[in-house]
C-alpha cells in the first residue's frame, strides 16, 4: 500500500479547536483573535501578561546545503516538537509562514511532511490568516507614494533613476522582474523604470520579523531608504509621511498566529522573510512568545546553515540579545552523497565512496555551529533506502567531532519517530553554551564581510568590485551608524561558496561581491553575491499544474 500523501495525511487528522490548543498554555479565549475554529492571532495583551515569565530552552534547526534530494528541516521541526511531548516536556514550535511562490512554484506545500506537519496545511501553504497580503499591501503603498509624489510636482526633487524601493507580490513571475511605468501620457504618471520582487524579499518583511512591538515597527518603517534627490541626499519613507498608514495595514500582521501539529504541540507561524536578500527566520515577536509560553522553543533558519542559521545567530540574536541553548543540525543520507558527486537519479543506492567524500559538506557546518560557542545535535533524517553502512559513517563523524546524533523518523512514526532526537535535544540543552557572533558591531563593512567569508564558508579572500565599494563609501556617508549594523550576505544556497555548482567543502575560493544594499528599516545590510534573483521565475513543470479544488472545496496537490 502506498504512503499516503502530505494532504492527505494532512485532511485526514483530528484538529482540536484552536481555544483547546490555546488553553493547553493557559491561554484564555479572550487573548485570543479567533480566524475560524483552527487558526488565532495572539493578541497584544497576552504578550504584555506574560512579559515577565522566566524564558524556556531555545532550539535553533538548520541543515546541511539543501539539495534536489530535499533534506526536511521542517519536517524535523515539527517532528522533534512532538516528540518533545512524547518524552513529557512542553514545546512550542515557532515556524515561518510558507511563501505562494515556492508553494505554486517548485515545493509544493510547506508546513512539514508525512506525520509531522502543521495543520490546517492548506491555510498556511496559502492565504493563512493574510499577514503576506497585508505586507505587499503595505509596501505597495509606498511604492504608490514615490509615484504620487512624481506625479504631483515633485517637491522633494527625486530623482527617478535613484528609485530604490521595489512594488512586491507573492508570486514567482519573471516577467515582472524589470518593467516600465507611468506610460500612457501625463495624466498616468512620470515614466520611469521599475522592478518586481517577491513579497518575502521585501524590506517590510524583514521589518515586521525583527520589530519588538507596533511602535517600534512604524519606526522602523519610517526608517526606509527609498530614494536619492537630484543633489544625492536620501530621501526616506518619514519624508512620504505615509509610515503611519502602512503601519495601519499591518496592524494585525504584527500578531503572531497560533496553529497545531498533527499531534496537537502549539505552533506559532510568523513572518517568512527570504533567507537570502533577508534574515531567513520567523519573527522577534514569536520567538520572544513562544519562550514565556514552553519550556522547549523548536524554531528553523532557512536554507543551510551557512544562510539561514549563520543570520539567525548574528543579526536575530545580535539584535535581540537571545541566543540558543543547542542548534540541530538535519543531515541526510541522500543529500551527503549528492554533494559526494552520486548522481541524482541514482540516490537511492548504496554508494559509501561518495557519502564519505560528501561527509565535509557536514563537517564544516558542524563546525561552524560549534564555533559559535553552541552545542550541537547532529539530526539524521532517515529514509527507507539508508543503509547501516551508510549511516555508520555519519555516525563516525559526529563521534570525531564530539556532537550528540540521533535517528530521526519523525515522516513516518510522528512524534514516536523523534523520541531519541528530542531525549539528544534535551542533553544538549544542559551542556554549558559559550555564544559569540562571527564579527563585532564596529567592525567595518569590509571586515564584516571578510569575516564571514572566512569563518563560515571557508572563503580564502573576497573580492569587492568597484561599485559595490562605491555603495558601501555612500552608506557609510548617510550616517556613522549604517557602518555598525549587521550584513545579511545574499549567496546561493546550494554551496558554501558563491558558486551554486561547488558541492562538498570548496576551499580557497574567493567570494565575489557584485552589490552592497542598505535595508535602513531592517537596520541590516544586503551584500549580493553571485546571480541572486528576488523575484524568482516558475519552472517548466510549476506545482501549481498538480493542485487542484473539488465540487466539495477540498484542495489536493498540495504535496
Amino acid at each position: 500500500m502506498p504512503f499516503p500523501s502530505d494532504i492527505e495525511i494532512a485532511q485526514s487528522a483530528h484538529m482540536k479547536p484552536i481555544t483547546e490548543i490555546a488553553a493547553s498554555m493557559d491561554i484564555p479565549e479572550e487573548e485570543l483573535e479567533l480566524y475560524g475554529r483552527y487558526k488565532a492571532k495572539l493578541s497584544d495583551n497576552l504578550v504584555r501578561r506574560v512579559a515577565d515569565r522566566p524564558n524556556g530552552k531555545l532550539v535553533l534547526v538548520t541543515a546541511v546545503n539543501p539539495t534536489p534530494a530535499g533534506e526536511g528541516k521542517t519536517t524535523t521541526t515539527v517532528g522533534l516538537g512532538q516528540a518533545m511531548k512524547k518524552i513529557g516536556k512542553r514545546a512550542v514550535i515557532a515556524l515561518r509562514e510558507p511563501s505562494l511562490g515556492p508553494v505554486f512554484g517548485v515545493k509544493g506545500g510547506a508546513a512539514g511532511g508525512g506525520y509531522a506537519q502543521v495543520v490546517p496545511m492548506e491555510d498556511i501553504n496559502l492565504h493563512f490568516t493574510g499577514d503576506f497580503h497585508a505586507i505587499t499591501s503595505a509596501n505597495n503603498l509606498l511604492c504608490a507614494a514615490i509615484d504620487n509624489h512624481l506625479q504631483q510636482g515633485n517637491p522633494l526633487s527625486i530623482d527617478p533613476r535613484r528609485i530604490l524601493f521595489p512594488r512586491v507580490m507573492d508570486m514567482n513571475d519573471r516577467a515582472l522582474r524589470n518593467i516600465t511605468v507611468g506610460l500612457g501620457g501625463k495624466v498616468n504618471g512620470v515614466p520611469r523604470e521599475d522592478h518586481f520582487q517577491i513579497t518575502v524579499a521585501s524590506e517590510i518583511m524583514a521589518i515586521l520579523c525583527l520589530a519588538e512591538d507596533i511602535t517600534d515597527l512604524k519606526a522602523r518603517l519610517e526608517e526606509i531608504l527609498v530614494a536619492y534627490r537630484y543633489d544625492g541626499s536620501p530621501v526616506y519613507c518619514r519624508d512620504l509621511q505615509v509610515a503611519g498608514a502602512m503601519a495601519a495595514l499591518l496592524k494585525d500582521a504584527v500578531k503572531p498566529n497560533l496553529v497545531q501539529t498533527l499531534e496537537h504541540t502549539p505552533a506559532i507561524i510568523h513572518g517568512g522573510p527570504f533567507a537570502n536578500i533577508a534574515h531567513g527566520c520567523s519573527s522577534v515577536r514569536a520567538t520572544r512568545l513562544s519562550l514565556k509560553l514552553a519550556d522547549y522553543t523548536i524554531t528553523e533558519a532557512g536554507f543551510g546553515a551557512d544562510l539561514g542559521a549563520q543570520k539567525f545567530l548574528d543579526i536575530k540574536c545580535r539584535v535581540t540579545g537571545l541566543s540558543p541553548d543547542c542548534v540541530v543540525l538535519v543531515a541526510t543520507v541522500r543529500a551527503l552523497k549528492y554533494n559526494g558527486g552520486q548522481p541524482r537519479a541514482s540516490l537511492k543506492e548504496e554508494n559509501t565512496a561518495a557519502l564519505s567524500k560528501g561527509l565535509c559538506n557536514l563537517e564544516k557546518h558542524v563546525e561552524n555551529m560549534l564555533g559559535y560557542g553552541l552545542p550541537v545535535v547532529v539530526a539524521i533524517n532517515r529514509f527507507d533506502t539508508d543503509t547501516d553502512a551508510e549511516l555508520d559513517l555519519i555516525r563516525g563523524l559526529c563521534r570525531e567531532k564530539g556532537v550528540e546524533f540521533a535517528l530521526s523518523d519523525v515522516f513516518a512514526r510522528g512524534g514516536d519517530g523523534g523520541v531519541a532526537l528530542a531525549e539528544a535535544v534535551v542533553r544538549a540543552c544542559e551542556k554549558p553554551a559559550d555564544f559569540r557572533l562571527t564579527y563585532e558591531n564596529q567592525t567595518s563593512i569590509e571586515d564584516k564581510i571578510r569575516a564571514v567569508a572566512q569563518k563560515i564558508y571557508g572563503a580564502a579572500d573576497v573580492s569587492i568590485c568597484a561599485a559595490a565599494r562605491k555603495q558601501m563609501a555612500e552608506i557609510c556617508a548617510l550616517d556613522p551608524k549604517y557602518a555598525t549594523y549587521p550584513i545579511c550576505v545574499a549567496k546561493t544556497q546550494y554551496s558554501l561558496s558563491d558558486d551554486p555548482t561547488a558541492l562538498g567543502r570548496p576551499e580557497g575560493f574567493t567570494l565575489n561581491v557584485r552589490e552592497v544594499r542598505l535595508s535602513a528599516g531592517a537596520r541590516f545590510i544586503v551584500v549580493l553575491t553571485g546571480d541572486i534573483m528576488t523575484m524568482p521565475g516558475l519552472p517548466k513543470e510549476p506545482a501549481a499544474h498538480r493542485i487542484d479544488v473539488d465540487a466539495q472545496g477540498n484542495i489536493t496537490g498540495l504535496f
